[in-house]
């Protein structure tokens, strides 16, 4: 495989950067060339998303899946982030980023970046459609096939897809339509035959309402497109009317219309109302095809309120790649990845109380997906829920699917008695509308539900149960770096810990608490690091630790793994660190605000990507400190709105067993050599290339072994324990 290098929009002027021919004096901390732009730095992880589609590595659909999920992420980063950079260059915000750049220079900056981006996107479309015609799935266009194929497919049309449509005049006696988000559109020129004058008409592609984007074409893996069907089927839609030309467009609508929730008397209503408001909101992109007619871009961006040179993107192939995700359901295993089956974690064997199992060993470490939720997190729940000496039930929701068998859980538990506090975030961006309906489940259940502390979004994964043991209460505690979402803990690399501990009991029960009053006076936290209160503090404290370690002799080094890297505060503490010689290791996912390798200002600094077939979400920190290693896992990023806007936490992991555990995982990503990018000074990132000999699987492959063979190593040493027992026994 070649090597590949995402395309750059944040490098900068070779002089305004130390380079390796230069004094290696260190810039000001307070220089922007120092710092990447979050927006840009999001796009590059999209980018290395989007060549995932390209690697011949990658089994062909699971490369089709990638090519859909890059289409989906730019859909939503111009509904949050470009929607979010016009409001307030609308306002007149001309206040810079900690990167230099006002709300104007990074919408120009970003479209530069999706100009280059979508002309990737076409090409590796044009050369996935190839391969999957050479596989025998294929895309012919309507126009391509028989009478009789014609013939079904009208048929099927008429039957299963025109009742859903309705088509919508545009002329003076009828007001340009509303065009919903994300929906692909027909403008169709009409006239009455034999008349020179002509009309036009909107139809919306009823997608999503149980017709699919492609239509099968008799029994083999061959689909044509549903647009392409309408198109050609518009007699029955406009009869008697000649149609002079039909085009496709399709909008993309703001997302950011959320309301302060500070001083709401109803935070309830006021999430309600905010997601009437972004149905409606205001339009940021429209994407057409080539060959559309001169005046209709014009008109459209005008009926739409956006510029036509700026807002208007030219799809130069299949728009919505998102749809493309349909494809996944076909039957053809020998195109996909080998199925992933987690193994139960050994110490969760079945037969004993989860809650005896938990407490003899004081911390369990989970790692999703290479073991189940089901059989870890799920099974924390269900046991709760149904064990009599359970008094009560407190846990955070995010996110989570409408079918989860938590929310069941939930309301047995409930129903058996116990008391049942649940903090549902009904900000949760994307999420708003579930979350809303979940929230009103569990209260008609008589469950006691929570919003949060008011002005803070509660992103924090944590559960406690409480339990009346043979000496009192117990408090038992799950605490994760991912959502208690079971559909995507089967897609989403991420840590836990079910921990029985008194003290980390003791701040769990101080943080519900917080959740559910939003007091804060004279509350204090032992083990756990708090968001807002403590944890920024405390992560800036550890970094300038370990920077007195290292000016001591006693070498310093920071890891972090993480989804993005964003506070400024926290990235000049790094650069501090650099300075001062401490070996900083970061395992970013996508955004990262610092630029590794600089000479005198980063040389320490390393940053790696890891994408692969599951998504890193798992946030861990590691600080050296002088050899009394802390290792610190849990919901937060190092980005100003998680440490200073959310209620997060992180949990210490002080079982030397377990800390061996996490460091493992972190050296087998750090030296992956089939899924890592590292991130160049200049903004750019670079795929590793393993070497011929190189016969190791990624670093997601390998843990999913490590799990196996964790759990081969445990029941070993119970059999050996159990063998050496028999034999003491036998000598008595």
């Amino acid at each position: 495989m070649q090597q590949q290098q995402s395309p750059s929009s944040q490098s900068t002027t070779p002089a305004a950067l130390p380079s390796a021919d230069t004094p290696a004096k260190p810039l000001p901390l307070d220089n922007p060339e120092l710092y990447l732009n979050r927006e840009l730095g999001w796009l590059q992880f999209n980018q290395r998303v989007l060549l995932q589609a390209a690697d011949p590595r990658i089994p062909l659909l699971e490369r089709v899946k990638f090519l859909a999920i890059a289409g989906s992420n730019l859909d939503e980063f111009f509904m949050k982030r470009i929607g979010g950079l016009k409001q307030q260059a609308l306002a007149g915000v001309q206040k810079h980023t900690v990167d230099g750049r006002t709300p104007e220079e990074q919408i120009a900056a970003c479209y530069a970046f999706i100009k280059d981006h979508q002309r990737d996107k076409q090409r590796i479309l044009a050369d996935l459609t190839e391969e999957l015609a050479q596989q025998g799935i294929l895309f012919p266009a309507y126009a391509e096939l028989s009478d009789t194929e014609q013939q079904a497919l009208r048929a099927d049309f008429y039957d299963n897809i025109y009742p859903l449509v309705t088509p919508q005049a545009i002329d003076p006696a009828h007001p340009f339509p509303f065009v919903s988000n994300l929906s692909l559109n027909l403008l169709v020129n009409l006239r009455y035959p034999g008349s020179g004058e002509h009309s036009l008409a909107r139809v919306k592609v009823p997608i999503g309402s149980g017709a699919p984007r492609f239509m099968p074409i008799g029994e083999q893996n061959r689909f044509v497109l549903l647009e392409d069907v309408m198109a050609n089927n518009l007699d029955m839609v406009f009869p008697a009317m000649e149609v002079v030309s039909c085009e496709l467009f399709r909008v993309t609508r703001n997302a950011n219309t959320d309301k302060s929730a500070e001083h709401a008397d109803d935070l309830l209503a006021l999430i309600e109302s905010a997601l009437r408001e972004r149905k409606f909101a205001s339009i940021v992109r429209l994407e057409i095809l080539p060959g559309m007619g001169a005046a209709h871009p014009g008109l459209l961006a005008a009926e739409l309120g956006l510029d036509q040179q700026a807002d208007v993107f030219e799809v130069d192939g299949i728009m919505a790649v998102r749809d493309f995700m349909e494809l996944l359901s076909l039957p053809l295993a020998q195109f996909k990845d080998p199925p992933h089956l987690p193994v139960d974690h050994p110490q969760l064997t079945k037969g004993r109380n989860i809650f005896y199992v938990i407490r003899e060993a004081g911390f369990i470490l989970l790692q999703h997906p290479y073991e189940p939720f089901a059989t870890s997190v799920g099974r924390f729940l269900r046991e709760a829920a149904c064990d009599p000496k359970v008094q009560a039930i407190k846990m955070t929701l995010y996110r989570t699917s409408s079918d989860s068998p938590i929310l069941d859980t939930l309301i047995q538990a409930a129903q058996n008695g116990k008391q049942v506090a649940v903090v549902v975030e009904l900000q949760a961006r994307f999420d708003e509308a579930a979350n809303i309906r979940l929230a009103t489940r569990l209260e008609e259940a008589g469950i006691h539900v929570t919003y949060g502390v008011v002005g803070l979004k509660t992103h924090a994964k944590i559960i406690l149960v409480v339990r009346r043991d043979y000496k009192g209460l117990r408090r038992y505690v799950h605490i994760g770096t991912g959502n208690y979402h079971p559909q995507t803990s089967r897609l989403y690399s991420d840590l836990g810990l079910l921990i029985y501990d008194k003290q980390i009991g003791q701040d769990a029960t101080e943080l519900f608490n917080y959740l559910t009053t939003g007091y804060t006076p004279a509350r204090r936290y032992q083990q756990l690091l708090v968001a807002p209160k403590s944890l920024k503090k405390a992560l800036l404290t550890r970094i300038d630790r370990e920077i007195d370690h290292q000016k001591q002799g006693r070498d310093g080094h920071l890891r972090f793994k993480m989804n993005a890297l964003e506070d400024s505060d926290i990235a000049q503490a790094l650069y501090r660190a650099a300075q001062a010689g401490v070996r900083v290791d970061l395992l970013i996912r996508d955004s990262c605000r610092v630029r590794p390798g600089l000479p005198g200002q980063s040389e320490t600094i390393r940053v790696v990507s890891i994408v692969g077939r599951f998504l890193e979400h798992a946030r861990l920190y590691y600080f050296r400190n002088g050899g009394e290693e802390e290792y610190y896992l849990g919901s937060a990023d190092a980005m100003k709105r998680n440490l200073e806007h959310r209620v997060e936490v992180l949990v210490p992991v002080t079982a030397p067993k377990l800390q061996q555990e996490l460091w493992q995982m972190l050296e087998t990503q750090w030296c992956d050599q089939h899924c890592a990018w590292d991130l160049q000074g200049d903004g750019t990132y670079v795929q590793r290339q393993p070497a011929a000999e190189d016969q190791h699987p990624g670093s997601q492959e390998q843990l999913i072994l490590a799990a196996k063979k964790r759990k081969k190593e445990f029941f070993r040493q119970k059999e050996r324990k159990g063998k050496k027992g028999s034999r003491h026994r036998n000598l008595l």
